[in-house]
């Protein structure tokens, strides 16, 4: 039998009716109508435009591009688009980059229609092949937008951007992470990512490279380096946690040194660096945890240590460390860190 429901208070209810209007002012914003041709002019003359702080690098594929325009011929509804007024005039783009950019691409030339699902007579023409009433309708096809205006806070913008990319499958946790926390502390770790030893000894493919997998492996690294024994269960809120808890207060310099360190030394002794062999083209995360804390652990104990032996990286135990279906378990977390920590350390004196 379920427990009865607590009930709520007169006082409760007053309360939580004053933080709903508190917060809902905080929020203001207008419905927009653009056509096409005036909101990729626009674009085009940087009047609307992709901060960084939201742009998640085109990583739409001709599949999406392609059946994104064939929904507009067709006259389907397409979703809204965020965009928020700024100080200069201009009009940021919060949600709906990946649409602007492909109707653009469309529009120039570049984009040339393929495997189309529904007017597969069209696959093969370009913009100026499409007839020409069919090509005025898309161009005056209008396109519904949101527009926060321009005294929206930083943080309204930020929570919407967040919620918007929380809700779909487009932006992954690094994606989320790099447009909600904007400031001073996502930007040192955007410069870690850029490092040219971790960009060599940490190969990453070009289409997780454009989905932020190396800040992805650097926020690891800083979190579990200096939070591992706090680590519960679910990385993504860890992650989040530590941000959070650091981005208005951090050591750059210590924390650089420390990063730099760790790269050095991986470089020198490591000889495939975080990869599994010489021609891997992406680096497992359980395995750049595993290698890039270890070390840095091993290092904080002693700074010029020299290993004796890394044979153990061919080791089955150390596979087992480090295999992608390791769990994320407090245990077997901490397990491959000192794992790698106390294999650099045996019999050094």
């Amino acid at each position: 039998m379920a427990s009865k429901k607590p009930s709520i208070t007169e006082e409760e209810k007053i309360a939580a009716e004053e933080q709903i209007r508190t917060l809902r002012k905080e929020i203001d914003y207008n419905t927009r109508d653009y056509s096409i041709d005036f909101l990729i002019q626009q674009f085009r003359n940087d009047e609307f435009y992709i901060p960084d702080e939201y742009q998640r690098q085109y990583i739409w594929n001709n599949a999406d591009k392609n059946r994104f325009i064939e929904s507009i011929l067709l006259g389907l509804p397409i979703p809204l688009m965020f965009f928020s007024d700024t100080e200069d005039g201009r009009c940021e783009i919060i949600d709906g980059a990946q649409r602007t950019q492909a109707m653009e691409e469309f529009m120039s030339g570049d984009l040339v229609l393929s495997d189309l699902k529904k007017l597969t007579s069209l696959n093969g023409f370009s913009y100026n092949d499409v007839p020409a009433y069919f090509r005025k309708k898309f161009d005056k096809t209008n396109m519904r937008i949101i527009v926060l205006s321009d005294d929206t806070s930083l943080e309204i913008r930020q929570e919407i951007f967040n919620r918007i990319n929380t809700t779909g499958r487009e932006a992954n946790a690094s994606e989320v992470r790099r447009g909600s926390y904007r400031g001073p502390f996502m930007d040192f770790l955007m410069e870690c990512t850029k490092d040219p030893i971790f960009l060599e000894v940490c190969p990453i493919s070009e289409t997780m490279a454009k989905r932020y997998e190396q800040l992805e492996l650097v926020i690891r690294f800083f979190a579990f380096l200096n939070h591992y024994q706090e680590f519960t269960h679910r990385v993504d809120e860890f992650l989040d946690e530590y941000i959070e808890k650091n981005k208005d207060f951090f050591d750059a310099t210590q924390m650089k040194e420390e990063f730099d360190r760790m790269l050095r030394f991986v470089k020198e002794y490591f000889p495939n660096g975080f990869a599994k062999s010489p021609r891997a083209k992406s680096t497992p995360r359980v395995r750049f945890e595993a290698i890039s804390v270890g070390v840095a652990l091993a290092l904080r104990e002693k700074p010029d240590l020299a290993p004796i032996s890394m044979e153990w990286l061919e080791s089955k135990e150390f596979l087992k460390h480090t295999t992608t279906h390791a769990s994320n378990s407090p245990a077997r977390v901490s397990g491959r860190l000192l794992y790698v920590k106390n294999k650099l350390l045996e019999g050094v004196q």
